[in-house]
């Protein structure tokens, strides 16, 4: 019983609780998982199963392409999962168009296609695979999961693989996620932290498209990039999506502008895919819609615009560590380097191991050690001494010691080698091998120089075709409620004091999108703004309603009121540009109980109207009607009192005339960035405006286009060459190439035509013809030069007195050839219209 007991008690001693084997059990899978599955490493940039995938096909490698199954049938030699992820990983690589070389269906990221069936396509490594990624000398090894082989612990990578490929993994608890970045600027920022200098890395996608890194934050942990597709205006009807964001697929695209045009955020007509080699979505747009505002919406709403938050995690030393794009290539950088340098003493040891036996060799002949050979030695031992001894004259010239093996080496050499032996050959051999050596240690001794030699030659081999394709741009931020259709209505109920979208038997007020705000006045003197809902009690006696737009410092609203305690009226003038939403506002004078609005008007452009007032009979004023000018009122914040109208009680305020604006021109200027107008200063400025004035463009390929100055316009800033306020009276000049006559012609013309949004081919037609210079100056004189670049011909030439005005379809004279190096712009306008002072283009240059 005692020994039953004991016993019992033991047990009960080594019994582990349940959470303790899972608090063990689950850090180690999470271990696991982040080490050997998901997170890259930092030395070559490999996951585990790439890494296996790479090796396994080098041991296959014969130069010849492999079907994808044998290679995943090699990999699993070494890879402990089963063959779904080392087929996926194989194909993940394989479009990256990198380490892989590839033959048959690999898919397409772009449109989303898979691959075909791993027995169908095939692969080898790539000629640059072979010359970074492998050499069994500088690699360190550990036994595969079974024991039976040898696997790389790291490839010898001698590229910063990583940057170029991106990866994305997520593990227990963490992930990572790198971004692509381009090839050839990648060597180069590698060639500069080498030198010591400054460099920027900023992401790449194969899938093109652009992309702002204003927030990229060098890659790190909490920065951000938005990618957009480029989106083209092929008429007023149709917009063309010439590519996809990283990441996203051409069906992806294509579900997300059905699903914003079903919750009515934009009005499409029909949306077709035409990708083939190229991607190409056509959207057609339905009647009476902008094509700007629609390409702004797509942005705003759907796939066309994404947003990716970079989270670059790695394994360093067997931890993972969230480091910077930056430190990832001063890492590969440094770790390069090192491998050179491995490299180089590798073979400086072979070499000096080479001139050292071919040295042994030439004295063994030359002074006919090999003589030892044919003596009648008791033994090969003594042979092999003999041999030695008969070497010890001439030891000084060698740089270490004669080993037995050397000596058993040398004995090893056919006895033909004695009769077909040429001294002088050794000789030569010897003098090649010392200028190899003076070589490797000259290498050694400036491993900066010798690195970036191997970046140059590197970018030489395989940088063509490689270039960027993802243009960096800045993007203009989208108010998503100012390109919203209008996919609502919003009625009210004034006396009970309702509004929404659901009460249709009632009064109808705008038109808006369901993210638009309303603002609402009433007669008691408050003001609220609330969102668009099916129905909202806003409070009785609403005088006043309409979608409210923020930031908004043009409408103006004019009002009158008695203060409920002195029974003084007033008037004032107010804009609302920002407010707390669902918050009351008091706009009389500190909201009495018996304040009230006596009158109330709205004004898009600061109009300010006469009213007449009539006072109450029986009040002891002489004057019981008179008119006021609402233009005498300044134009002040809403929480201000306004001017004493009177002190008598007023029977009644009725409108008797319009008033003229009391705003100056609405001054708007262009951001040459995201070729956007804008009224917060961003750019150049470009006028002032009201009214039915209008906006002259001119673009790259010779066009002309008058646009309104609607601030939802967009020009691709690209293809501007020049912009400014248009004045009907102003004469155009241009230059422009005629590539069918290889010349340059010149034209000066009037603007003729007044229809907004239509461009008109002002230069000879012709699909390599271009706008080199345009300009409206009075007296445009510019500075031709011609010929060779290095010792160019100038003239100055008065384009006034050159060429007559003509119409706007004439093809224009002769001004040069098609040696025409630059024209520049020397005159000014000597007295410019101060509403223009900021012309885009101004100087007559393409910017």
């Amino acid at each position: 019983m005692d020994m039953e007991n004991k016993t019992s008690d033991e047990s009960l001693h080594n019994v582990i609780h349940v959470g303790g084997m899972y608090e063990s059990w689950f850090l180690d899978y999470a271990s696991y998982v982040i080490l050997e599955r998901a997170v890259p490493s930092l030395e070559d940039g490999l996951k585990p199963v790439q890494r296996r995938i790479l090796h396994a096909m080098k041991e296959m490698d014969d130069g010849r392409f492999n079907k994808v199954a044998n290679v995943i049938g090699q990999t699993m030699q070494y890879h402990p999962h089963g063959d779904a992820s080392i087929s996926d990983a194989i194909v993940n690589l394989g479009q990256k168009d990198l380490l892989i070389e590839t033959q048959g269906n690999w898919g397409d990221v772009r449109t989303g296609d898979d691959a075909a069936a791993a027995r169908y396509i095939e692969a080898r490594l790539s000629k640059f695979a072979l010359d970074v990624a492998f050499n069994p000398k500088t690699t360190s090894w550990q036994l595969s999961y079974d024991g039976r082989k040898n696997e790389p612990l790291a490839l010898p990578m001698k590229f910063p693989l990583l940057l170029a490929q991106g990866a994305e993994g997520i593990a227990v608890g963490l992930s990572t996620k790198i971004l692509p970045h381009n090839f050839c600027e990648l060597i180069d920022a590698s060639v500069k932290y080498l030198r010591g200098k400054k460099f920027e890395l900023y992401p790449d996608f194969t899938t093109g498209g652009m992309v702002d890194v204003a927030n990229y934050n060098d890659g790190k942990r909490g920065g951000k990039v938005r990618v957009r597709a480029h989106i083209e205006e092929k008429d007023k009807k149709t917009l063309l999506i010439k590519d996809v964001p990283y990441g996203v697929t051409t069906t992806q695209v294509m579900e997300s502008i059905v699903k914003a045009n079903d919750n009515g955020k934009i009005k499409i007509k029909k949306v077709v895919d035409n990708t083939a080699a190229v991607v190409e979505i056509e959207v057609q747009l339905a009647p009476g819609i902008s094509p700007d505002i629609t390409i702004d919406a797509l942005y705003a709403f759907t796939d066309c615009e994404i947003s990716i938050s970079p989270n670059a995690c790695v394994i360093v030393s067997d931890k993972p560590h969230f480091l910077t794009a930056s430190d990832l290539l001063k890492s590969s950088a440094d770790y390069t380097k090192d491998l050179l340098k491995q490299e180089l003493e590798i073979k400086l040891a072979e070499l000096q191991e080479k001139w050292h036996f071919t040295s042994l060799e030439k004295i063994f002949f030359e002074k006919q050690i090999y003589k030892e050979l044919e003596q009648k030695h008791k033994d090969w031992e003594a042979v092999l001494v003999a041999i030695d001894k008969g070497f010890t004259p001439y030891k000084k010239q060698l740089k270490r010691e004669i080993t037995r093996e050397d000596v058993v080496k040398l004995t090893e050499k056919p006895v033909r080698r004695i009769y077909r032996l040429d001294i002088n050959e050794l000789n030569e051999q010897i003098k090649g091998i010392e200028g190899e050596i003076k070589d490797v240690k000259g290498n050694l001794a400036n491993l900066v120089d010798y690195t970036v030699s191997y970046y140059d030659n590197l970018l030489k081999k395989y940088g063509k075709g490689r270039e960027r394709k993802t243009t960096i741009k800045t993007f203009d931020n989208i108010q998503v409620a100012s390109v919203a259709i209008a996919n609502t209505k919003i009625y009210v109920n004034r006396e009970d004091g309702f509004i929404g979208t659901s009460l249709k038997k009632d009064e109808f007020v705008a038109d808006c999108s369901d993210l638009d705000n309303i603002i609402v006045f009433r007669k008691d003197g408050k003001m609220l703004v609330t969102k668009v809902a099916d129905k909202t009690f806003v409070g009785k006696d609403i005088i006043h309603i309409d979608v409210f737009r923020k930031n908004d410092e043009r409408t103006t609203y004019n009002m009158i009121y008695v203060e409920g305690k002195t029974g003084v009226s007033y008037a004032k003038r107010f804009n609302v540009t920002g407010v707390t939403r669902d918050k009351e506002y008091e706009l009389a004078h500190k909201g009495e109980k018996n304040s009230k609005v006596q009158y109330f008007s709205a004004n898009p452009n600061g109009e300010a109207e006469v009213v007449t007032i009539k006072l109450s009979p029986n009040c002891s004023a002489r004057n019981k009607e008179f008119d006021m000018f609402f233009e005498t009122i300044a134009i002040k914040g809403r929480i201000s009192m306004g001017n004493v109208v009177t002190k008598y009680p007023i029977r009644s305020v009725k409108f008797k005339e319009k008033g003229v604006s009391t705003l100056a021109g609405q001054k708007i200027w262009y951001d040459t960035e995201t070729g956007r107008l804008n009224t917060e200063e961003r750019g150049v400025y470009i006028g002032a405006f009201e009214g039915e004035d209008k906006i002259f463009v001119a673009f790259k390929n010779g066009t002309y286009e008058l646009t309104n100055y609607d601030l939802t316009n967009r020009y691709e800033s690209n293809d501007v060459v020049y912009i400014e306020k248009f004045n009907p009276e102003k004469i155009v000049t241009a230059i422009y190439f005629d590539a069918d006559k290889k010349q340059f012609n010149v034209k000066r013309f009037r603007i003729e035509t007044q229809t907004l949004n239509n461009k008109f081919l002002f230069i000879k037609e012709g699909t390599s013809n271009y706008l080199e210079m345009v300009t409206t100056h009075t007296q445009p004189v510019v500075l031709l030069k011609t010929g060779k670049k290095r010792s160019p011909e100038e003239e100055e030439i008065d384009l006034s007195e050159f060429v007559e005005i003509t119409g706007w379809r004439t093809v224009g004279t002769r001004i040069a050839g098609d040696d025409l190096i630059s024209a520049e712009l020397l005159s000014e306008d000597e007295d410019p219209d101060p509403n223009e002072e900021g012309i885009v283009g101004g100087q007559g240059e393409l910017f």
